[in-house]
């Protein structure tokens, strides 16, 4: 194993597909060590090349910072920076490359490493070759790699790095509000450090971060516009779900992946989850829980023996974050509600589907039919009853 990455080491690698964070994380060694070691000498060097007669000039320039001595005193780091010839392409490949690397290996096993560090940024690492192994005994590593969709933990990674960036602003968020915020993001690291900085500036001195705050100032990316529509009815917020609705619509005119039965079908998949989730709720396998990573592993531990095979039906087919999303929501609607919404849902796309009618009024008839409160809908539609009413 590595080394610790709060350790004293001479050498760290910082590595991932990651670039913003890669970036971010060797720019902050860097900085760190030049004032730890003092001096003017420290040295960084181009390591992204697009041959292999470039990296090894670069590899040359490594090996003169390395045996340079500080010409003013004190410390030296040198930044083998931006490196990207020590994975697996063509360039990396190259004999003579892999060679120099192999050799530079070597030479850092027996350097006095006295008052000189060695830091090195790269997209990717080849953990097999003799330079990984060596700087795995000699120093530290740490990687940094894309959060995806794809990925289950990536919302909850983004919570604990983004929380992280808010306390070293010494600014506090509510759960309710970061969920927000990740969610208006989606997974993208630098876009989300950029929204913290601003939602920083734009509270001023005060040291909370507010749902408010979010919804002020925070740029949706598209994938969260998309969603949008469905977050809103799942917070039963009418005026939000009609605004939303005709910026869909609007959108729509310019976008021909957008349609009217897209937005539906994304509405159909938020009231299937709360419904799963209100079922899981009242069965007692699941207790509600507004910490995304204590939800995390109840909903792990669901009873697969107990759950439908149909994924339709099954909760754990729903992404853990979508689903922690809709159990947060589902307590917004009864049962009863939720499913005539499926019904009201159901109608709605048979109408779409087979009728001329306008389809942005269908689906805003449907969608104020399922969010406004029962006391907000007429007390009857039935002719006679309303005249026994009057007599």
């Amino acid at each position: 194993m590595a080394r610790p990455a709060d350790s004293p080491a001479p050498v760290f690698l910082v590595y991932g597909d990651d670039d913003y964070a890669v970036k971010q994380r060797a720019r902050q060694l860097f900085q760190q060590w030049s004032q730890e070691l003092g001096g003017m000498d420290h040295e960084t060097i181009d390591g992204q090349v697009s041959n292999s007669g470039e990296a090894l000039k670069a590899l040359g320039r490594l090996r003169e910072g390395l045996q340079t001595l500080p010409f003013f005193g004190g410390g030296k780091v040198v930044w083998l920076q931006s490196c990207n010839f020590l994975g697996m392409d063509r360039t990396s490949q190259a004999q003579a490359v892999t060679e120099t690397v192999g050799e530079i290996a070597q030479e850092l096993k027996d350097f006095p490493w006295q008052n000189v560090r060695l830091l090195i940024s790269a997209s990717d690492v080849d953990k097999r070759r003799a330079f990984y192994k060596t700087i795995e005994k000699l120093g530290a590593i740490e990687s940094f790699f894309a959060w995806s969709l794809d990925d289950k933990d990536w919302a909850g990674q983004a919570e604990m790095a983004t929380r992280k960036e808010f306390r070293a602003r010494k600014k506090e968020i509510s759960e309710e509000a970061l969920t927000e915020l990740v969610q208006a993001v989606g997974p993208h690291r630098q876009q989300l450090s950029n929204e913290v900085e601003k939602l920083c500036l734009y509270v001023g001195d005060r040291p909370a971060i507010t749902g408010a705050d979010i919804n002020a100032i925070v740029s949706r990316n598209k994938q969260a516009r998309a969603f949008a529509l469905a977050e809103a009815l799942g917070d039963r917020d009418l005026p939000r779900v009609l605004r939303t609705l005709d910026g869909e619509l609007w959108e729509m005119k310019f976008d021909k992946d957008k349609s009217e039965i897209g937005l539906l079908y994304g509405i159909i998949s938020k009231v299937r989850a709360m419904v799963l989730m209100k079922e899981v709720v009242r069965e007692g396998w699941l207790k509600p829980e507004r910490d995304y990573y204590r939800f995390k592993t109840q909903f792990e531990n669901l009873p697969t023996d107990k759950l439908p095979t149909d994924k339709k039906f099954n909760p754990r087919a729903l992404h853990p974050f979508v689903a922690h999303k809709a159990l947060l929501q589902c307590g917004n609607y009864t049962s009863s509600e939720l499913v005539r919404a499926m019904g009201s849902l159901l109608e709605c796309n048979q109408r779409l589907v087979t009728s001329s009618l306008d389809e942005a009024l269908v689906l805003q008839q449907v969608l104020v039919n399922i969010v406004r409160s029962e006391g907000d809908k007429p007390s009857s539609n039935r002719p006679a009853e309303n005249a026994r009413a009057r007599t």
